[in-house]
């Protein structure tokens, strides 16, 4: 019998070539890349990718000094920071969208409360109220001051908005809480030259 069958790790003649072992087959340049830089060789004997490994240099400067702890890189960082980056767009877009609309409807509001005569009429028109409005004068100043508060209110809103966008921060309930603020306000004002008109405190004073 040869030598070579006597070997444990020989494979009979046309079976497949077994695993090497040790670097048994690599070639010298390739044992001296390994050793120079044993991070890679631990990550290609642990199944990582050593595109996704931080090589450290030997302190020492000697390649055939112990290898160094090897540090793998954070999985998926870009993945990661572009699902970031786009929760914080569309959080961006939606508050821009309920401001949007927190505009238009500031814009209509004041104008009638500014008109508040007409808004009283229709007010009583609407709730079965007989008579005229009569409390002019009380109503064109708290409609007057309802419609500033109710302009600042957004504009404090949109400053809160721009903030906490540009510290990264959530931002699309700013403008849901902002303008249910406002609006307690706003109707708060409206109501005090309401409640005394003649006639609608007539009303209400019948209905009670």
């Amino acid at each position: 019998m040869s030598d070579d069958n006597s070997r444990p790790d020989a494979a009979p003649s046309g079976s497949a070539r077994p695993r090497p072992e040790y670097g048994e087959y690599a070639t010298p340049e390739e044992q001296r890349a390994r050793i120079q830089q044993p991070d890679l060789t631990y990550a290609l004997e642990t199944g990582q990718d050593p595109e996704r490994v931080e090589l450290r240099p030997h302190p020492t400067g000697d390649p055939h000094a112990p290898a160094p702890a090897w540090v793998p890189l954070p999985p998926n960082i870009d993945a990661a920071a572009a699902s970031r980056a786009g929760r914080r767009r569309i959080d961006v877009i939606v508050a821009m969208v309920l401001l949007g609309y927190g505009l238009v409807q500031v814009v209509l509001t004041s104008i009638q409360s500014v008109n508040f005569s007409a808004f009283a009429q229709q007010f009583m028109t609407l709730a079965g109220i007989s008579g005229d409005f009569t409390n002019l004068d009380q109503g064109r100043t708290w409609g007057l001051i309802g419609a500033i508060a109710f302009s600042v209110g957004w504009i404090l809103t949109a400053l809160v908005v721009f903030v906490r966008a540009r510290h990264g921060r959530t931002v699309w309930w700013v403008p849901v809480v902002g303008a249910a603020i406002s609006f307690i306000v706003l109707t708060t004002c409206l109501m005090v030259p309401l409640l005394n008109d003649p006639a609608i405190t007539s009303s209400l004073l019948k209905t009670g």
